[in-house]
């Protein structure tokens, strides 16, 4: 059998896709050995110019003999090109991926772009090498912000049925998987179209024996309504949760013509944060009409909103979105260097933020390496723990540990 390598770059539903692929194909051999691969499957991520040209730079890194694929959101935007260009053998996107035996059986180049109005019913019952199990409850995205591809690659917000996602739940918690993380393009408009909602789906997992932690992908500040106000009190959620601001200034929101008011959202924060949570957001800088003035007031903002984790990245236009069409741009230079302010800012507030939470940590054990164990605990801070045992795979609680600069650190 020839043997199959996938490299997954981007987001959690991504990595799910992956594990579709890999959960469906019986007539191919897995490795986790790229070198060794007959095969190599891209699953690419077009978010950023910088993703792009991190698949590219890959797929140009390979060995000539062996066969790729491209597929993911990169393959809407790129796929055409690398396709003509010989860089890859064959394009599909992400409605095919349960195909996958019949499209590397081909022996024909391949470009099967497939559609975006599918509504995923593939089951997962394992993840491959993971600890914890993402589950993907809905795909797309009915937003329009002005900077944003996604919707184009992804397609219009659509909410996978409810018993498809529990029943999927049910096997993987049977096979040992105590974390789910609920994925998708636009988490928290979950059942939006169905009469239900992503607060509803949560109370129905959280009821499912051998589920220990639910963790949320981001989810919009507009969508954080009274219903999932009401479960922060369940031992089961995470205490960690991610809301996309995007940006800290009011002008800044309009500019991406985002739904959410900064009022609002440091109202919010304030609030999570008396319930003791870590708190996450997705920010852009750079992006056009970004000027000095109002720089100074995101961060003043960010300093004042209770921010723990930070996803961060420098604005690049993606064609066929509105703020590629404005001419106020930002030079790179300045961007890299708000941006490096914004990351330490908010590397010193989860510090602070660790020193004050010294609370015992429940702690998923993923990696190993001679002896050192590293995981995350319930407010998604990472932790290192020394021990002679073999602890990979399993939960442990720690109420001795040292807070380090970028982690916390145990012995066992």
């Amino acid at each position: 059998m020839k043997k199959v390598y996938f490299k997954t770059f981007g987001c959690r539903t991504n990595l799910f896709d992956t594990q579709v692929m890999v959960s469906s194909m019986q007539k191919f051999e897995l490795t986790d050995v790229e070198s060794e691969a007959d095969i190599v499957i891209v699953n690419s991520c077009t978010v950023t110019n910088s993703a792009d040209s991190s698949v590219r730079s890959y797929i140009n890194t390979l060995k000539d003999d062996a066969r790729v694929y491209l597929t993911g959101c990169g393959a809407h935007t790129k796929g055409e090109q690398l396709f003509n260009d010989n860089k890859v053998f064959g394009v599909f996107g992400q409605s095919e991926k349960a195909k996958i035996d019949s499209i590397l059986e081909n022996e024909q180049r391949l470009y099967e772009i497939g559609d975006l109005e599918f509504i995923d019913d593939n089951v997962v019952e394992s993840f491959a090498g993971k600890s914890r199990a993402f589950i993907k409850i809905q795909e797309g995205c009915d937003f329009r912000c002005s900077y944003c591809i996604i919707p184009f690659v992804r397609g219009d917000s659509r909410s996978i049925n409810e018993k498809l996602i529990l029943d999927q739940i049910s096997k993987l918690a049977i096979n040992g998987f105590g974390e789910i993380v609920l994925t998708g393009t636009n988490v928290g408009s979950y059942g939006k179209k169905m009469g239900t909602s992503i607060a509803k789906l949560m109370k129905k997992i959280s009821q499912i024996r051998g589920v220990r932690r639910i963790r949320v992908g981001s989810i919009e500040p507009v969508q954080f309504d009274d219903e999932f106000k009401e479960l922060l009190d369940e031992p089961w959620l995470e205490k960690h949760l991610h809301i996309a601001l995007q940006h800290t200034s009011p002008t800044m929101l309009k500019i991406m013509n985002r739904r959410n008011k900064f009022s609002d959202d440091m109202k919010l924060f304030e609030h999570l944060h008396s319930k003791g949570f870590a708190l996450g957001t997705d920010f852009i800088v750079g992006h056009p009409g970004e000027s000095d003035e109002i720089w100074k007031e995101a961060m003043i903002n960010a300093k004042n909103i209770p921010l723990t984790h930070l996803h961060a990245f420098t604005y690049s236009p993606r064609d066929g979105t509105e703020s590629a069409k404005l001419k106020n741009n930002i030079n790179g230079k300045v961007s890299k260097a708000r941006l490096k302010e914004l990351n330490t800012l908010i590397e010193s507030k989860n510090l602070d933020f660790r020193n004050s939470h010294k609370v015992e940590l429940e702690v998923l054990l993923e990696d190993e390496k001679d002896g050192i164990f590293k995981g995350y605990d319930q407010f998604f801070n990472k932790v290192v723990i020394e021990s002679d045992e073999d602890l990979k795979g399993n939960w442990i609680n720690i109420d001795k540990y040292d807070i380090l600069g970028t982690h916390n650190h145990a012995k066992v």
